[in-house]
């Protein structure tokens, strides 16, 4: 292996040389000067809204990227999930499975329709909805499964597809963290009925916010258009409706608009070639982790390539790391120079500081969900994407400073 720490003696935390000094991934997200003046350029054209041609570019361009014939376009990516959801029909009363390690918007476009999310728990390798236990949850009024793609990994959408439809039930892809990514050599976001895209400012292919719905059904596709654009189908200019969304299709104003359309086309040209590059990098990781003693990457998911990295996580559950606290290990890489690394992923949604919905209104199928709660929540930490686009140097900084941290455990214990 190419590659070692320079100095595994003494932590810096403890009066050793760091490292590096400060290491930072770039900024995100990186400012484009064409880009710029293509946005003063439609500003200056007053058509920034109602389905524009940019908007309808995008869409088919990124519709396409993923390996999907539909693209519809929306303000955000939790309302993307709300409108999947309400497309295919469920509503109150309903069960929509999801995992409990993800962000509050997965469960939360249950709640909006008046349906149940239930929470199972997930894979300690991909840290992804488990199948068995999502099989497990499934009851009479089980009507959707969002398995979410989550940090640098995918859900194992073969077994999940299989499961859903043994049991009649519809698959919504959550891929916020999905962008460029592949599953069996077909981007995410095409294999269930409805994907799910968010271009917040974080994402691999950000425009601040906005998000995308992806299908391969034509009738699904209209629906959508209809739900996010007031009621119009596609193809009708404003205030030139032809015939109004099906009785009971209660339809909103969710649309994005020029300007994040154009941001979008624009990232969209170089997002492929940057996703290599995160693979390539995170294949380095990989392999120095080997050296790691009781620190492992979080699994990409067993068919997946590329992987799309919204982050790389790092798991610290094994010996001798496992009872050092997540904390003192993120305190004692800082010291190192990385600065950036991030403690801990989402863990159980229910326990979250801003998760509001009542014990009623909402259902644990796996009492615990104890994968979520201890690697989720207390063994999980996280490199952001943008240190998978560093030079190969620094990559190997950063493998230097895992290496050199996991191999100080004892020293940490006794720090305690």
């Amino acid at each position: 292996m190419s590659g070692k720490p320079a100095n595994t003696d003494k932590l810096a935390l403890f009066g050793g040389e760091p490292i590096a000094e400060g290491f930072e991934p770039p900024r995100w997200p990186q400012p484009n000067q064409a880009t710029a003046q293509r946005l003063s350029d439609i500003y200056m054209t007053g058509q920034w809204s109602f389905n524009s041609s940019v908007e309808q570019a995008f869409s088919q361009e990124f519709a396409a990227f993923q390996d999907a014939k539909h693209g519809i376009f929306m303000v955000n990516g939790t309302v993307t999930l709300e409108c999947a959801l309400n497309a295919l029909g469920v509503g109150p009363g309903d069960e929509v499975i999801v995992p409990a390690n993800t962000w509050l918007a997965t469960a939360m476009a249950a709640v909006y329709l008046g349906a149940i999310p239930v929470f199972v728990d997930v894979e300690p390798t991909t840290l992804c909805l488990d199948p068995a236990k999502f099989e497990a949850a499934i009851t009479s009024r089980t009507r959707a499964v969002i398995p979410v793609h989550l940090f640098g990994s995918m859900a194992d959408l073969d077994a999940i597809k299989r499961i859903a439809a043994k049991h009649d039930i519809a698959v919504v892809e959550d891929c916020a963290h999905g962008h460029g990514g592949k599953w069996d050599g077909k981007g995410v976001g095409s294999h269930g009925q409805i994907g799910s895209f968010s271009f917040q400012q974080s994402k691999t292919l950000p425009a601040g916010e906005s998000g995308i719905c992806l299908t391969n059904d034509d009738e699904l596709a209209e629906r959508l258009f209809r739900l996010k654009h007031i009621g119009y189908a596609p193809g009708q200019a404003q205030g030139m409706a032809k015939e109004g969304p099906p009785t009971g299709l209660i339809c909103r104003n969710y649309r994005g608009n020029e300007f994040q359309a154009a941001i979008l086309e624009d990232g969209l040209k170089t997002l492929g070639e940057r996703i290599q590059r995160y693979n390539q990098n995170a294949a380095k990781l990989e392999e120095m982790l080997a050296e790691a003693p009781g620190a492992r990457a979080q699994s990409r998911g067993r068919l997946s390539g590329p992987q799309n990295y919204y982050g790389f996580g790092v798991i610290f559950d094994e010996e001798p790391m496992a009872d050092i606290p997540i904390d003192r290990i993120i305190e004692a890489a800082r010291a190192e120079g990385l600065t950036s690394i991030g403690p801990r992923g989402y863990g159980p949604v229910y326990e979250h500081m801003l998760w509001s919905v009542p014990e009623d209104q909402y259902r644990l199928a796996d009492e615990g969900c104890a994968v979520a709660k201890t690697i989720g929540t207390d063994r999980l930490a996280i490199l952001s994407h943008p240190h998978l686009g560093m030079d190969a140097a620094a990559i190997v900084k950063i493998g230097e400073t895992l290496i050199k941290v996991t191999r100080n455990a004892g020293a940490l214990r006794q720090a305690q």
